[in-house]
């Protein structure tokens, strides 16, 4: 590539996204605008610009969730030597031999870390069916405030705990 800049536009289906292993992107619209600027015979900038929408499943109800991308990485590429060194997130290190730079790892991580780790649906906009069998299937007082409990005093001799999981716990240790 000659001195200057090139700017390349990829449409990113599900497929991109699940090629290497599989992730949660059930669907995608998103595209990918990168510019690749030559700043020196051995030195490139990247500029990775991802927008559009993800399609993945909400955790609480297992429904379509979307979930939109509006993300920009910017990278720094030097060809330095004979090592690929990919250690830190501002530069990248690839030896001088290579004559092509595969970006599709770059521009599927940067999209894919906009994905939050739980991703659900606003209140009130999950499946009622499924979030009905969840209430039905929650355990009782699973929700409930828990008393305030201090362990049972050893000079206390043979007293009831207040708590009965504490008693529980004693029946455990007394048959043991």
């Amino acid at each position: 590539m000659a001195f200057g800049t090139e700017t390349l536009k990829y449409s990113l289906d599900a497929g991109f996204f699940n090629d290497i292993e599989q992730t949660e992107v059930r669907r995608s619209d998103v595209t990918a605008v990168i510019t690749v600027s030559r700043k020196s015979d051995d030195y490139f900038q990247l500029s990775i610009e991802c927008t559009g929408t993800l399609v993945i499943g909400c955790d609480r109800c297992l429904d379509d969730l979307e979930h939109d991308v509006d993300t920009v990485y910017e990278i720094g590429v030097k060809l330095d030597g004979n090592e690929y060194d990919d250690s830190r997130d501002e530069l990248l290190l690839i030896p001088e031999s290579w004559r092509e730079l595969d970006v599709a790892p770059l521009v599927r991580d940067t999209v894919l870390l906009t994905i939050p780790m739980t991703h659900v649906h606003n209140d009130g906009e999950c499946n009622e069916q499924m979030t009905a069998l969840l209430t039905d299937h929650a355990a009782e007082g699973l929700n409930d405030e828990l008393p305030d409990v201090e362990p049972e005093d050893e000079d206390a001799g043979d007293e009831e705990c207040v708590d009965p999981r504490w008693a529980a716990l004693k029946k455990l240790k007394e048959n043991n």
